[in-house]
């Protein structure tokens, strides 16, 4: 997983920059037409766009993470989504289900105060860390520390004899 993560984040990252150069091309070429556009209507979305455009990099990749935990979390409560999220959101080495869970657990917090200490301690070190690395290693090692994370925990669970679920990181 953690080979196939890096290699996609190695795709991404050239395709993204390979984007970047295409459109500073096609922004210079265009800079005449911004004149003759008509404005975009809606303080609102001004606003979400400015505090948008004033988020780092590091904080604009952690946005998303930020909000597949929050839906994730309100999956949880809902009712008639709990077989479901136990089957494949919470990690168990005597589960039917045991690669998606590795993954999918990485997501998952039962407890408010836990999803918000987690991402608050994301959000603190996005910037810098993204800077370092770039938005696509940053995945990478994201997703990868969760699935390995998820591995440690069902190698400790077999030494140990106990395969009650467990959920996140």
């Amino acid at each position: 997983f953690t080979g196939s993560a890096f290699g996609s984040a190695a795709i991404w990252q050239y395709e993204s920059l390979k984007s970047r150069v295409q459109t500073y091309f096609e922004e210079a070429r265009a800079d005449w037409m911004d004149k003759m556009r008509p404005q975009k209507r809606g303080d609102f979305r001004k606003q979400v766009n400015s505090w948008w455009n004033n988020l780092t990099e590091g904080q604009r990749t952690v946005t998303g993470i930020i909000a597949a935990n929050v839906f994730v979390f309100c999956l949880w409560r809902l009712p008639g989504m709990r077989r479901i999220m136990f089957t494949y959101f919470t990690s168990n080495p005597s589960s039917r289900a045991l690669c998606s869970p590795m993954l999918l657990s990485t997501f998952s917090h039962f407890s408010l105060f836990h999803m918000a200490a987690n991402m608050y301690v994301l959000w603190s070190f996005s910037s810098s860390i993204v800077s370092l690395l770039g938005c696509e290693q940053f995945m990478a090692v994201y997703l990868s520390a969760g699935v390995i994370s998820t591995f440690v925990s069902y190698v400790a669970k077999m030494a140990t004899g106990r395969f009650e679920p467990s959920l996140g990181a």
